[in-house]
């Protein structure tokens, strides 16, 4: 019922916010007796914080439609080369022409499935694209897909991760960000195990939860301290009518969303504040960045349930991966089969999702890869966030990880 009561508020809020919105435009408009006063602005603030406060957030676009490779612009435009229910797979194609062989290596990002939509990696995507030819895995809102399309699993998503790999073909890098560092793993292994043609010749994994026992966060001290049943009886709901997903088992994104802030209200709340001060003051600048920000931090989806719940039981509560017991379809998975695909893992120093040690984990496990074939590297000062996104990604991370890809381009 908690789905419902959530969609009934939001509809029945829906004429409370055009009135917000439309009150604010007249207040902000020369022609209104208040315009300019400080009555005016902080009645127009008021109006606006309402309505963005109680706005439900669509999916953002990635609008990078241009890079920058050797001091020259070089257009970009989006293709979607690959399509399955529960995702697809974006290609940022550039203009091959003006693009030097050393900046064509191919580099599949796959984005985490944990709430946000893929466009949280739009500076991870940004950063990357004048030096690779990239794509990226663009998941669905489970609310959005009919019951008639069946689940989608954890070994559904390393199916998928498989079949990305054999439409791109050889030649492949990959760079898992957070969650998907697992089943990118565990593909790879498969794949390496199978001596599939389209295996990725390097894996980056960036504040992967490979190992939880190390140095556990909050994150991983709720999901073993709660237990695997507390998650299926508490946070499972199915999407109401009229979505298109209607029915569907899922974890839902506004409670996604109320987890998130929860771990750092306290500066949540500041920032609005400060977004409330910025409006009245008249400070434009400063509240189109905390628009732009949380545009992007609000805008949540809904997780097939199925899903959901594997990855809690096998990654946070039971590690099946570092005992050794992770299986696929039946089949056990032998990181050990790990020996043409080189291995680097990125991790923040002040990361309290995935903590320092748990993405490194993996060096351990694939322990045949030869050494020089390995990289591990930890930023000094960031959060999870900051190990994707933001000046020490741009400036310190991705030149050595764009280095370790072009190392190992050829080397399988």
């Amino acid at each position: 019922m908690l789905y419902q009561m959530f969609e009934l508020n939001h509809a029945a809020v829906a004429p409370l916010r055009a009135a917000a919105q439309w009150s604010a435009a007249a207040l902000g408009h020369e022609s209104h007796p208040l315009y300019g006063t400080e009555l005016g602005r902080t009645l127009a603030a008021s109006c606006e914080f309402f309505e963005t406060s109680t706005r439900r957030y669509a999916k953002p676009e990635f609008g990078l439609t241009e890079t920058e490779i050797g001091g020259k612009p070089v257009p970009v435009r989006e293709e979607v080369i690959w399509q399955k229910p529960f995702g697809r797979l974006l290609h940022f194609k550039r203009d091959e022409a003006l693009v030097p062989a050393e900046a064509k290596t191919r580099l599949l990002i796959v984005a985490p499935l944990s709430g946000h939509y893929a466009t949280l990696l739009r500076g991870t995507v940004e950063a990357l694209l004048p030096r690779h030819d990239v794509y990226i895995t663009d998941w669905a809102d489970a609310r959005m897909v009919p019951m008639s399309e069946g689940t989608f699993d954890l070994e559904d998503y390393v199916d998928y991760l498989r079949e990305m790999c054999a439409v791109l073909g050889p030649d492949l890098h990959m760079l898992a960000v957070c969650q998907p560092s697992v089943p990118a793993l565990v593909a790879t292994a498969l794949m390496n195990e199978d001596g599939d043609a389209a295996t990725p010749r390097s894996l980056t994994m960036m504040g992967g939860p490979i190992d939880t026992r190390i140095n556990p966060t909050e994150v991983n001290r709720f999901a073993t301290t709660q237990g695997y049943d507390w998650f299926p009886a508490n946070v499972i709901m199915n999407v109401p009518w009229p979505h298109p997903g209607h029915g569907r088992p899922v974890y839902p994104g506004f409670l996604q969303l109320s987890g998130f802030m929860a771990m750092n209200l306290d500066r949540h709340v500041s920032a609005h504040w400060d977004y409330f001060s910025h409006l009245v003051e008249g400070d434009g600048s400063s509240a189109a960045k905390h628009r732009a920000f949380y545009d992007e931090y609000l805008a949540v989806m809904d997780l097939p349930a199925d899903y959901y719940l594997q990855t809690i039981k096998r990654v946070f509560v039971e590690h099946h991966l570092p005992r050794g017991l992770f299986t696929h379809r039946g089949r056990k998975v032998d990181l050990g089969a790990i020996t043409k695909t080189a291995l680097m893992t990125v991790e923040g120093e002040k990361d309290d999702i995935s903590g320092v040690g748990q993405t490194f984990a993996a060096h351990v496990m694939c322990k045949n890869i030869p050494d020089e074939n390995r990289a591990h590297y930890e930023q000094k000062g960031v959060g999870h966030y900051g190990v994707f996104n933001g000046t020490r990604w741009e400036e310190d991370i991705a030149p050595r990880v764009s280095a370790f890809i072009q190392k190992h381009d050829g080397a399988a």
